[in-house]
C-alpha cells in the first residue's frame, strides 16, 4: 500500500516571534514546511538572518528568500528615511512603519511558489488584536486573498482550492508567548525590532519591541529579548 505523501505548506517567516510560532502550528499540524521570507529593502535587515535561523530551528525542509526592492518607491519608515516612532501611546491612526502593499505582494509570491510545490496550503502569522494597525494584519484582507487566490491561478480553478491559514489572527501577544512555549520555540533567536541592528539586538523602544516586551509580561514568561 502507497504512503500517503506528506502535506505541504508555504510559510512566511519574517524571523519575528509571530511566524515561529506559525512555523510550528504548521510543523504540529503535520505540514511539510516550505518556508518563504522576502528582502524587501527592510531597514532591520537582521530579521533575514533571524528568519533561516528559525526556520532550521524548527524543521523547515527549505527556506528560501526572495529579494524586492520596496525601498524604490519607499513610503514607510521601513524602505524610507523616515524616523521609526518611538515610545509612542497607542492609536487608531496607521502608523508610518506600514509598508504599502508589503503582505499582498509576501502573500503573491507565496501563492506562486506554492502552486510551483503543488500545495494548497499558505500560512502567515498575521495578527489582528495586539499588532500596529496595519489594514493588510485583518480577516477581512485575508479572506479577500484567499478568495483572489482561487480564482487568479491554475490550481485554484482546476486543483482542491487554495486555503490561507491565519491562526494567530485573533490571538494576543501574551497568548502567542504562551503559544509558543508550549511548542518549544525559542524565542530569543527571533528578531521583531522595526530598527533592530546588525547583530539583531532590539532598540526596546518601537511598537514592535513595546507588543513584544508587553506579550511576555502579560503571559507571565521571562523576555529573552537581546537589547542594544
Amino acid at each position: 500500500m502507497s504512503e500517503t505523501p506528506p502535506r505541504k505548506a508555504v510559510v512566511l517567516v519574517s524571523g519575528g516571534m509571530d511566524s515561529a510560532v506559525t512555523i510550528a502550528i504548521a510543523r504540529e499540524q503535520g505540514y511539510q514546511v516550505h518556508a518563504l521570507s522576502v528582502a524587501y529593502g527592510q531597514r532591520h535587515s537582521s530579521e533575514l538572518a533571524a528568519s533561516d535561523r528559525v526556520a532550521k530551528m524548527l524543521g523547515a525542509i527549505e527556506h528560501k528568500t526572495v529579494g524586492i526592492d520596496l525601498r524604490s518607491i519607499g513610503g514607510s519608515a521601513l524602505t524610507a528615511d523616515i524616523d521609526v516612532p518611538l515610545d509612542t501611546a497607542d492609536s487608531d491612526a496607521i502608523p508610518v512603519t506600514y509598508v504599502p502593499a508589503r503582505n499582498t505582494i509576501m502573500l503573491s509570491i507565496a501563492l506562486g511558489w506554492a502552486e510551483v510545490l503543488g500545495s494548497s496550503d499558505i500560512w502567515c502569522g498575521v495578527n489582528a488584536v495586539d499588532y500596529s494597525g496595519y489594514p493588510d494584519c485583518r480577516p477581512a484582507f485575508i479572506a479577500a486573498f484567499e478568495q483572489l487566490a482561487n480564482v487568479a491561478t491554475k490550481a485554484g480553478v482546476e486543483g482542491a482550492g487554495i486555503r490561507i491559514h491565519a491562526p494567530l489572527m485573533r490571538m494576543s501577544k501574551a497568548d502567542i508567548a504562551r503559544e509558543g512555549q508550549r511548542l518549544g520555540v525559542d524565542f530569543s533567536a527571533t528578531v521583531s525590532c522595526y530598527q533592530a541592528d546588525s547583530d539583531g539586538r532590539a532598540c526596546g523602544h518601537c511598537d514592535a519591541c513595546r507588543l513584544r516586551a508587553q506579550g511576555f509580561r502579560e503571559a507571565g514568561l521571562a523576555d529573552p529579548t537581546r537589547y542594544a
